[in-house]
């Protein structure tokens, strides 16, 4: 198809889209009027066919990637060197969508169990007929029904692709001011104290994110502080028992921290419920919150909540998770899980949403395969690209 001045990329998706229904409608009649006068069924079957054939123009194509850190990155869970990724890419007459799933080893969805499950379903993924993100959604949900990770690529793709459809920005297409996005922090990964200093001079920035649950953490807390009026907070990675966060809560307000993530194990409520009476600080759920059903759980243990894209399997359930929260009176937040700068650009389109996000992982990377937002001192600047706003570099 030639498109020329005279008419924008949608305008011309939209009457291919009406036309192909015509033709449908039409070769439906030509089948009535063959049955009634038992003649050309044949030759209907075999047009009906070739019509069904060119309908099925999505098509889904990916590519992995190993992406190092510039600092081996770690957290009371380990150590990691290299971020494993997924990209997706959808394309639907002629615009192409790009959506991102890295691997999170404690989750046990590898990049092979990502493939392996899209190439097994490849051509359901393809035969959708795309219309909107939701729909989509929906049907990949149940199409994939344990691999979050792959249906939130796909989401992500998804709306990347309606984005470009529709020529808008996602935050556009919300009616989002992104005047009211938060600032993002940058995480400092544990390490020894004089490592840790040295990544936050290399990077001056209003509001850091420190990993602790270890021993020694409240020792490496205290440290920085007397380097930095920055805001702080900590993310535990559920690394401290309940008697470990009653006695260190504390001591972490005096030094100025103004949350806490996921003090404790993912399921150890009855000491969540607790915590949650007698924090002096708020805390924030992330290994307890990862899918929309968790919301509700949280209410009560937790005082807000952070939504991973991968975790709770896309852009399309965020939307219905944060809105939740919000009806509980829980405060929100989107963090990363060291996405390239496809996933970090999808956290972007929701961020004039949240009172707290973390999309650093850009930042964190010592290589990217996009390009898209970008900071300034924390703050997210929006280009003007549609869809994610991004341009892939492969």
């Amino acid at each position: 198809m030639v498109f020329d001045g005279r008419y924008s990329k949608e305008t011309w998706y939209k009457g291919l889209k009406i036309f192909c229904w015509l033709i449908k409608l039409l070769l439906h009649l030509f089948a009535v009027s063959s049955f009634l006068f038992h003649r050309f069924s044949v030759a209907y079957s075999f047009l009906l066919c070739i019509f069904v054939a060119q309908q099925s123009n999505m098509k889904v194509s990916y590519k992995t990637f190993n992406l190092p850190f510039k600092y081996p990155f770690t957290i009371s869970k380990g150590t990691k060197t290299h971020q494993p990724t997924l990209i997706v890419e959808l394309e639907h007459f002629g615009f192409k969508g790009y959506g991102e799933a890295p691997a999170i080893a404690y989750y046990n969805i590898p990049i092979e169990k990502m493939v392996e499950d899209l190439e097994r379903k490849k051509i359901f993924v393809e035969k959708f007929a795309f219309s909107d993100p939701e729909r989509y959604w929906h049907y990949l949900h149940h199409l994939f029904p344990a691999n979050s990770f792959l249906v939130c690529a796909l989401d992500m793709a998804g709306w990347d692709l309606y984005g470009k459809i529709k020529r808008k920005q996602l935050h556009a297409l919300w009616n989002l001011n992104t005047d009211e996005s938060p600032l993002t922090d940058y995480t400092i990964g544990i390490d020894s104290i004089d490592k840790m200093l040295e990544k936050m001079k290399e990077k001056p920035w209003p509001i850091y994110k420190v990993k602790v649950g270890v021993e020694g953490d409240i020792e490496m807390v205290a440290a920085l502080r007397k380097h930095t009026n920055a805001v702080l907070r900590v993310d535990a990675n559920a690394g401290w028992t309940l008697e470990q966060a009653l006695m260190k809560i504390p001591l972490l307000k005096e030094l100025g921290v103004e949350m806490i993530e996921q003090p404790l194990a993912k399921d150890n409520w009855e000491g969540m419920k607790l915590l949650y009476e007698k924090s002096p600080l708020p805390l924030f759920a992330d290994e307890s919150c990862v899918a929309e059903s968790d919301v509700e759980k949280c209410a009560d243990h937790f005082h807000g909540i952070n939504i991973k894209l991968t975790k709770c399997s896309g852009i399309t359930p965020a939307r219905r998770m944060i809105n939740r929260a919000k009806e509980l009176d829980m405060q929100v937040m989107v963090g990363c899980m060291n996405e390239s700068s496809v996933g970090t650009a999808a956290i972007a389109q929701l961020a004039p949403l949240l009172d707290v996000v973390d999309m650093d992982g850009p930042l964190l990377l010592s290589e990217d395969i996009a390009k898209g937002v970008t900071f300034d001192q924390g703050k997210i600047l929006y280009n003007e690209l549609p869809g994610l706003g991004i341009e892939i570099n492969w």
